[in-house]
């Protein structure tokens, strides 16, 4: 069989049309907003600080009180204890009202390490209400999202709290979990 060139023309036409489609679907607001999520977790997941960083907005600025440098010093300290790491969340939703998009969801983290899992169930995975972090489109990129505030009405951080936490977090990271074994617990230590 052989190719004509009408057909070769509209062969190239329609897999430009195809591609087309494609972008435009990709550049939507909703799509990015989702896409910048996943990514923003998996950067906390794999403690890259500095990805984490790259998606906060200067303005940030959330329920807690903290600013964009706050929020990044209490990650680190907080997820050091948080060993195997893992962020999901589960059947989000975002709301677009250009230039912001709010994604909102529940977010659940895992961790390989009983004793602090147990802390994160009690004090995030159990919440009854949804996360929202709006995101704001800052240039005329598609892609430029910045993350500038988070906020959950039931999650509560008192101001005496965070150092409150971080002492739990310690002490349940220095539990003994059933699964790991004395040699594990001394290279952890």
């Amino acid at each position: 069989m052989t190719i004509t060139l009408r057909g070769a023309i509209i062969g190239a036409l329609a897999v430009a049309l195809c591609i087309g489609l494609y972008l435009l679907w990709l550049c939507r607001p909703e799509h990015q907003v989702r896409i910048h999520t996943e990514h923003f977790f998996h950067a906390i997941e794999g403690r890259n600080w500095e990805t984490v960083a790259g998606f906060i907005g200067i303005d940030y600025r959330d329920q807690w009180d903290n600013d964009r440098t706050r929020l990044l010093e209490r990650m680190r300290e907080g997820f050091r204890w948080v060993r195997g790491s893992r962020i999901t969340a589960p059947d989000a939703a975002v709301q677009v009202e250009t230039p912001r998009a709010i994604w909102i969801g529940k977010i659940n983290v895992y961790s390989s390490d009983d004793g602090v899992m147990q802390l994160l169930d009690e004090r995030v995975n159990r919440l009854p209400t949804p996360f929202e972090l709006e995101w704001h489109h800052v240039s005329g990129k598609p892609w430029d999202w910045k993350l500038v505030r988070v906020s959950n009405p039931a999650f509560r951080i008192p101001a005496d709290a965070y150092q409150s936490y971080l002492m739990d977090a310690e002490r349940y990271a220095r539990t003994p979990s059933p699964q790991s074994s004395p040699s594990q617990r001394e290279e952890d230590a």
